[in-house]
């Protein structure tokens, strides 16, 4: 290889790297949190609303350590609807209102997916 094509070659390795390490990373915490979710979920069917809002909360926690990762990696719209999503879960589970808890739930769990698949190394998301 040309001496002057090892630099840009480097670099886009670099980068490539990151892309795999984010798009893994991203996979890695949005699954723990939709685990979490999953939970408080089943404590929601068992009608444990302690169980639940403790879980949410815990979830959230886990959440909020990795804000600054988040913006800087991905849409703020998207981290920012997730946001406000945890919010309402535990908000719902403190008023122990199962059904519309159970469905804000299952949409924040398909924001987290969401989130996962904006940051996966793909073909459609190069293009």
């Amino acid at each position: 290889m040309k001496k002057g094509l090892l630099l840009p070659a480097a670099l886009l390795g670099a980068i490539l790297a990151f892309c795999l390490w984010n798009s893994a990373a991203m996979t890695a915490h949005t699954d723990r949190w939709r685990d979490q979710l999953e939970e408080a979920d089943r404590l929601v069917r068992l009608e444990d609303w302690a169980g639940a809002a403790a879980a949410i909360r815990a979830g959230y926690a886990d959440w909020t350590g990795r804000q600054t990762y988040l913006h800087c990696v991905t849409g703020h719209d998207a981290v920012d609807d997730a946001e406000a999503m945890y919010h309402r879960s535990l908000a719902l589970a403190e008023r122990g209102e199962d059904s519309e808890l159970r469905a804000e739930l299952a949409d924040l769990r398909a924001q987290l997916r969401l989130l996962a698949e904006m940051e996966e190394f793909s073909l459609r998301n190069v293009l």
